[in-house]
């Protein structure tokens, strides 16, 4: 496979320092990793493990501040400087961002107005940089009631609508596979417009393969779309839960050791990016 695949710095090998994270997932083989909140590190820091550690930073996340109410667009907007300022620091080209949750006694129709408003400003913004904003449906089942996006052609639409080449979707194949399933159609349908992944698999948001989705079979249809851009591992080592206990049927968690969970991203590197 062609696919480059980005750890993530907030889900993966947490027990390590920052530091040494970033040093073993170059170890590992990885290109790139990512994060959640820039404004929780120091980005001096950042920048130079990952030059040291050749390796480059794939995304970010902007200011989790509501795209759906109006009246904290100019407040997203001030967000969006920061980020796009911490981006130029990191040499990081995708923003994620994240639309808001749904308010109550407003139209959808309106709240998506409003996001498709505060978006096309967030395009003047970032025109001229080379870096592109990407806006995440969630899945509501499990993870995120009461946010506003959650299906992908609705996402879809609003890129269309903002009408601008640095606002896209992250496609996070985990929530869109508990939201519609449906993933390599919508995948091919909408590649022009995706301009991050994420992955993790379901249920459990744990790593591809301990759950229900075939990503061999996904992983083959993004690359066969001739898609260059990240893959976001955001999955999390979460305690496996085994038999245990005096009584049949009774069951103890077990912590994944740091060895073991460097194992499995050894394993992921081995299985989809070793030009297999």
């Amino acid at each position: 496979m062609g696919l480059k695949f980005s750890a993530h710095l907030d889900t993966l090998l947490t027990d390590l320092s920052v530091a040494d994270r970033i040093a073993k997932f170059a170890e590992i083989g990885f290109p790139a990793f990512e994060l959640w909140c820039w404004w929780d590190y120091d980005l001096d820091e950042l920048s130079k493990s990952a030059k040291e550690n050749n390796i480059s930073i794939a995304a970010i996340c902007t200011k989790f501040v509501s795209l759906t109410d109006a009246n904290c667009r100019n407040e997203y907007l001030a967000g969006l400087k920061e980020t796009i300022s911490a981006c130029k620091q990191l040499d990081c080209k995708v923003i994620i961002s994240q639309v808001g949750n749904e308010l109550a006694g407003v139209s959808r129709e309106q709240q998506k107005q409003s996001i498709i408003a505060g978006l096309k400003e967030s395009a003047k913004l970032l025109d001229s940089t080379g870096i592109t904003l990407t806006i995440e449906p969630l899945n509501l089942l499990v993870d995120h009631a009461g946010y506003f996006l959650s299906r992908s052609d609705e996402a879809a639409e609003i890129i269309e609508a903002v009408g601008s080449k640095s606002i896209k979707m992250l496609f996070d194949v985990y929530h869109q596979q508990i939201t519609e399933g449906n993933l390599i159609p919508n995948i091919r349908k909408y590649i022009s417009l995706i301009g991050h992944f994420h992955i993790a698999d379901h249920p459990g948001r744990a790593w591809p393969g301990t759950g229900e989705i075939n990503y061999k079979n996904v992983l083959a249809a993004i690359d066969d779309t001739g898609y260059d851009g990240y893959i976001g591992l955001e999955f999390l080592f979460r305690p496996l839960i085994v038999p245990g206990g005096a009584k049949r049927g009774d069951i103890k968690e077990r912590k994944i050791s740091i060895d073991r969970q460097i194992e499995i991203l050894k394993d992921f590197v081995k299985a989809y990016c070793d030009g297999s």
